[in-house]
């Protein structure tokens, strides 16, 4: 990413979401953006994984998981699998797992926090729907930028 966040922010103010600063930087790239994906679910990462076994296609997958810290939506196997498919990052509203091998991955992941118990799986959830998350409404398609200072959603391209 070229410009950051915050000259984002000065320079398209009226054009942005800017999300409560609640998550945590997981992923070994800490900068990263693109069109987005998103997923509703609770407790539940079969459909995380379904998603990320197809062509990311540079798009960042933005999961409302109902902000639940009781179990993790992504570790490192499926981290691997994003990797592999061209996904530019996640933005979970919920915990991921497998923390250090997320970290040297070449890929953005945002969190609320480090979980060590895995999610069920019970194929449930929904995908490409307008979420809520972080104080923000997200529609698939719209654009997510993210570094070290937050993140935020535009309703096009910046930059």
């Amino acid at each position: 990413m070229s410009l950051a966040t915050t000259d984002l922010c000065d320079a398209f103010d009226a054009e942005i979401q800017v999300l409560d600063p609640v998550f945590q930087s997981f992923g070994g790239h800490a900068r990263f953006h693109g069109p987005i994906a998103t997923l509703k679910l609770f407790e539940d990462n079969s459909q995380v994984r379904q998603m990320l076994g197809e062509p990311g296609n540079g798009r960042v997958l933005v999961v409302d998981g109902g902000g639940s810290r009781r179990c993790a939506l992504l570790g490192d196997q499926l981290g691997e699998l994003a990797v592999k498919n061209g996904w530019a990052g996640l933005v979970i509203d919920g915990c991921v797992r497998d923390s250090a091998a997320l970290g040297k991955l070449p890929l953005g992941v945002k969190a609320l926090a480090a979980h060590p118990r895995k999610s069920v799986k019970r194929d449930s959830g929904q995908r490409d729907l307008p979420l809520r998350v972080a104080g923000c409404d997200i529609l698939p398609g719209q654009w997510l930028y993210a570094d070290e200072d937050g993140v935020i959603v535009s309703g096009r391209p910046l930059g």
